[in-house]
């Protein structure tokens, strides 16, 4: 049975939601933000009518709650298809599969993650911290609460840049539109929802979690490739050039020839182990982000 037709703009997006109960979180929160954009902006079109007229021209051009769910569920579905990476040849043997990471894009991008989260956890923490400070300290002032919304307002707009960053290394789907606002309520309602919605501070302990996971995984990403280069590329070079010896009291030290060879197999399986262990780490830490940074308790 079809609901009624919602008379107001938050009665429309509360039965939305409604129809999404299930869906993916990030999908609820794109969704919500765009048909709130669409119906204020025809709201603020069309000043001399109602919102009950109004959402009743809308169930039949952008479409009834019930609507507008499907139509995402099925977007959401064909986009997720097209931005999946193909799949690998079917590996049967263990080898076979142990070695086959290296076709992986997944994994490659979590190592470049990895490489890269030692600069964003510096400066995720060092944001996070130095707002939260300066917010307490400054709130005995009377541009203190200005300064503190102004503030959690950058957290939630770099939560959104650090979400496209993780649904693009890890093919997590994060939100792709910022948090749905209700714009409908006071000014004064809306920044206390801020402050209490428990994404807020979820996503600051995001922020500051990343400095010590950031140190983590750039030291295991740079020790791992450096180890694995140096026993790739060590034997060459020590074969060709001489480089890698090492004279203590005129004797020469240097990897003997006959374990060359073993070098390098030793080499490559280290690196394999280490894109293994990245493509791991982007899904725990895929998953952390998608908990931290995404679902609330409104969803």
């Amino acid at each position: 049975m079809t609901a009624a037709i919602p008379k107001t703009i938050e009665a429309y997006l509360e039965q939305l939601r409604e129809a999404l109960a299930g869906a993916d979180a990030a999908l609820i929160q794109d969704a919500l933000y765009d048909a709130e954009e669409y119906l204020r902006s025809e709201l603020a079109e069309n000043p001399g009518r109602g919102e009950a007229e109004l959402l009743a021209e809308v169930a039949t051009s952008y479409g009834a709650p019930e609507e507008v769910a499907d139509i995402y569920r099925d977007k959401e579905a064909q986009v997720q298809e097209a931005l999946r990476p193909p799949p690998p040849p079917a590996r049967r043997s263990l080898l076979a599969r142990f070695f086959g990471v290296g076709a992986d894009p997944r994994a490659w991008a979590a190592l470049f993650y990895m490489i890269l989260s030692l600069a964003t956890g510096i400066f995720y923490f060092t944001w996070a911290v130095t707002g939260t400070s300066l917010s307490l300290g400054l709130s005995v002032l009377i541009f203190g609460l200005p300064f503190a919304t102004l503030f959690i307002a950058t957290v939630r707009a770099l939560s959104l840049v650090e979400g496209r960053l993780i649904e693009a290394m890890f093919g997590v789907r994060m939100p792709r539109r910022p948090l749905y606002a209700d714009r409908g309520k006071p000014l004064m309602a809306r920044i206390k929802g801020m402050f209490v919605d428990p994404r807020t501070w979820s996503t600051l302990f995001y922020m500051v979690l990343m400095l010590p996971l950031g140190i983590l995984y750039f030291t295991v990403a740079i020790v791992g490739v450096a180890l694995s280069l140096e026993l790739l590329v060590g034997p060459i070079l020590y074969a060709t050039t001489g480089f890698g010896v090492i004279n203590l009291d005129d004797v020469s030290y240097g990897i003997p020839l006959w374990l060359e060879p073993l070098t390098l197999v030793l080499g490559v399986v280290l690196f394999c182990a280490l894109l293994h262990l990245a493509r791991g780490i982007g899904h725990v830490h895929g998953a952390l982000a998608k908990q931290l940074l995404v679902k609330t308790a409104q969803y």
